[in-house]
């Protein structure tokens, strides 16, 4: 017989969880079994990290229902009605009467209200309707109705590629914070729960997500003429054993996992804010989990605290996308055409005179 449902304390809110003994994540020789009420209870546990991550933050929800096995699939759009796992954009029902939202603008125009968690409560009943990972934009809601537009953040997603591991990606962010800090940045780094890392920089929120954008692929490239292990080569078969600074993650619409997420691997994986050190002396992230991360919150606190204590320019990154020879790159496949693009087609299946030299296919 399945168990009752549970409540999970949640910021002065007990939160009903449906399904507790419900397995999502396996037994592996590091962790335990995982049920839906470990993950709500990992979610509530970890409520100073995840909040600062969140709070205000227009959220998108990965959502893993029946849990996490292998061979399962994360939906690739709308028409991918038989995969197993889905991105929620919009407000699921029976969201309970304390969760709010904001109207986000996707590149298309259409609109959406998406779930802007302001306490515990609201992540951890996203737990309880299967929520893996969370995915918040780089951007919070506030009395100007602007702020949806206006990014606070950069993020610095470095991406190792076929032949490189976690380690390269380590050793290349230690160049990126040595050149963020000549910038006069300060980053924060995190694991990204699998092989890459993130680094995130607070941004004075004056500009727009192309600007975002542009100053992204100027960092990148100043960081692959440093470091020839590192590539913002858009086109895979022209990437090699290098570290892909993957730019277009600061579009609109494009999201990454938060801090104190969940990842949907074995053995429960968390994207894990660390200090510089911290991140230096990781071996294997897969230590870093849904066990042993809220005793390392407990214990040392969370490495972010200071993340908001103060926000930079983008200019000296965007004086970088204007100085340094590339020009525009390409958008992900699901933007709409944009000026100065090259054009959306393989470097080695292209033929020069199908194409203008604005990027629009002739014939």
């Amino acid at each position: 017989m399945a168990a009752k449902a549970a409540e999970v304390e949640a910021g002065g809110r007990s939160v009903r969880v449906s399904s507790p003994d419900r397995v999502i994540y396996e037994a592996t020789d590091r962790t335990p079994d995982i049920t839906k009420l470990m993950v709500a209870e990992y979610v509530a546990s970890v409520e100073d990290g995840l909040m600062r991550a969140l709070r205000d933050r227009p959220t998108a929800l990965e959502r893993w229902p029946s849990g996490v096995r292998e061979g399962m699939r994360l939906a690739t759009g709308p028409q991918d009605s038989k995969a197993d796992a889905f991105y929620q954009k919009r407000v699921p029902k029976g969201a309970p009467d304390y969760l709010e939202t904001a109207t986000v603008t996707f590149p298309s125009g259409r609109t959406a209200d998406e779930i802007c968690p302001t306490e515990i409560a609201v992540p951890v009943w996203c737990a309880h309707m299967g929520t893996i990972t969370f995915h918040p934009w780089p951007v919070r809601r506030s009395d100007d109705p602007t702020s949806l537009d206006r990014p606070d953040e950069l993020r610095i997603d470095l991406d190792p590629q076929p032949g490189t591991t976690f380690s390269d990606a380590v050793r290349v962010a230690g160049v990126a914070r040595e050149l963020l800090e000549e910038l006069g940045l300060r980053g924060y780094p995190k694991t990204s729960g699998n092989r890459g890392v993130h680094i995130y920089v607070r941004i004075e929120p004056r500009w727009e997500f192309t600007d975002l954008r542009h100053a992204a692929i100027g960092f990148g490239r100043a960081l692959e003429q440093r470091d020839d292990q590192v590539t913002t080569a858009w086109w895979k078969e022209e990437r090699g054993e290098r570290i892909f600074v993957d730019y277009n993650q600061n579009n609109r619409d494009r999201t990454i996992a938060s801090a104190y997420s969940l990842r949907p691997r074995p053995g429960a994986p968390v994207s894990t804010p660390l200090t510089w050190s911290g991140l230096a002396e990781v071996t294997d992230p897969r230590d870093l989990n849904l066990v042993t991360v809220p005793e390392r919150l407990a214990s040392e606190g969370d490495p972010w605290t200071t993340i908001d204590d103060e926000s930079f320019s983008l200019e000296p990154l965007l004086e970088l996308w204007e100085t340094l020879p590339g020009g525009e790159l390409n958008f992900p496949p699901d933007y709409p055409k944009m000026p100065g693009e090259p054009p959306r087609v393989q470097p080695s299946k292209k033929v020069a005179e199908h194409w203008d030299d604005e990027g629009n296919r002739i014939g």
